[in-house]
């Protein structure tokens, strides 16, 4: 029957593409669209990762052409994947998406992540080919699947080798790693729906004042993993101050998640106290509305953190601080990046106990700077960020 190799079939009811009550399913259908191969992605968290991973799916379907691709991924990165067209199935990573899993088979795997837990999913399907890493069933350490992936995987065990050496960006080490063909540079997508688009125009005509001003978006955040790539508050009010003198004309919106509600509120109230404007985006309203906020933005300024990867996901100018993490890893597509003076970094450590941090010494006039050179550049030509920055 026709309509099982149907991309949006599922064999329970009318996919919802056309009227059912006009329509049966099948080759004759509008909307009907035969997959090619089956490829089952892996990659489950950190969420900005996820996000950076998004660059890989125009490559995968360069290499497979009407590829139906599966991706599994941990909560909550499924709502970030949510509506990407080229994601036909989002599996999440617990026991009912095991039982799912179980009841599939690919052609291809992609296995992003150097984990156990990866490793373990991959093992409850079948795939005909496995890239990127999988576990020494014996060891439990993991290798490289194919000799592909054996330069970004030697990089994890070297941290001279990544801090010092290595010069790809993270993107390009797993495209290589997944042996997708040619290296385009894809960029990250993040996609709204129509009414979380109609929203973040909303937004933005409120935020601009009707264009009348520029909007700079200031993420505040990032995981509690890594605590140190977020700026201090009173770091972050000098930031403000900085950008708000070299670019009068702007609106700054504080960025943040659930957890910055509270000093986003703080780092508010003290940027005010100065006769500061700042502008406080809702941050317990979940990640599609974060999603909306980064969006209707102008440009973003950030650090190493999941709003950065969001602000790449709609391609907005990007000025990004970096402390203890890579700044050669992250390509900004033309963003410019600000490394912290600290002599120790990157180090990616956990716990630190110096006395002077890494986030206290970023040239703060540096970003603000920064700021106002994308901003030009993005007014002359949006497209001269990307062609004039090459990637490493």
């Amino acid at each position: 029957m026709a309509a099982t190799l149907c991309r949006y079939f599922n064999g329970y009811k009318p996919c919802g593409k056309v009227d059912s009550l006009k329509s049966s399913c099948g080759a004759a259908c509008a909307s009907f669209e035969e997959a090619g191969q089956r490829i089952l992605l892996i990659h489950l968290g950190a969420l900005g990762a996820v996000v950076r991973s998004t660059a890989l799916l125009p490559a995968i379907v360069r290499k497979y052409p009407g590829a139906h691709i599966t991706w599994v991924t941990d909560a909550p990165g499924n709502v970030l994947l949510r509506e990407h067209p080229l994601v036909d199935r989002v599996i999440l990573a617990n026991a009912d998406g095991v039982l799912e899993l179980c009841a599939l088979e690919f052609d291809i795997a992609l296995v992003v992540d150097k984990s156990l837990k990866a490793s373990g999913l991959l093992k409850q399907t079948r795939a005909r080919e496995v890239y990127g890493y999988r576990a020494n069933s014996k060891t439990g350490g993991i290798e490289p699947a194919t000799e592909a992936a054996r330069e970004s995987w030697g990089l994890g065990l070297s941290n001279f080798e990544k801090f010092h050496v290595n010069r790809k960006t993270e993107t390009r080490l797993v495209h290589e790693a997944l042996e997708l063909g040619s290296f385009h540079r894809d960029r990250y997508q993040l996609f709204l729906n129509a009414s979380e688009q109609t929203e973040t125009e909303k937004r933005r005509a409120l935020w601009s004042n009707q264009s009348l001003q520029t909007v700079i978006g200031i993420n505040t955040g990032c995981a509690a993993t890594i605590a140190f790539k977020k700026l201090s508050i009173s770091g972050h009010v000098d930031l403000i101050a900085r950008i708000v003198k070299q670019m009068p004309s702007s609106t700054i919106v504080l960025l943040g998640g659930r957890e910055d509600t509270a000093r986003n509120q703080t780092i508010a109230a003290q940027a005010r106290a100065q006769g500061l404007s700042v502008i406080e985006s809702a941050t317990d309203r979940g990640l599609r509305e974060g999603m909306i906020s980064v969006a209707a933005c102008d440009l973003v300024v950030t650090g190493d953190s999941l709003g950065m990867h969001m602000a790449l996901g709609f391609s907005k100018p990007v000025v990004a601080w970096f402390g203890p993490t890579c700044a050669h890893e992250i390509d900004l597509y033309g963003g410019i990046a600000v490394v912290t003076k600290a002599s120790c970094a990157p180090c990616w450590k956990r716990a630190c106990a110096n006395s002077v941090m890494c986030y206290d010494q970023v040239d703060f006039s540096e970003m603000a700077s920064a700021v106002k050179t994308l901003l030009v550049l993005e007014k002359a030509e949006p497209s001269a960020r990307l062609e004039n920055t090459p990637e490493l």
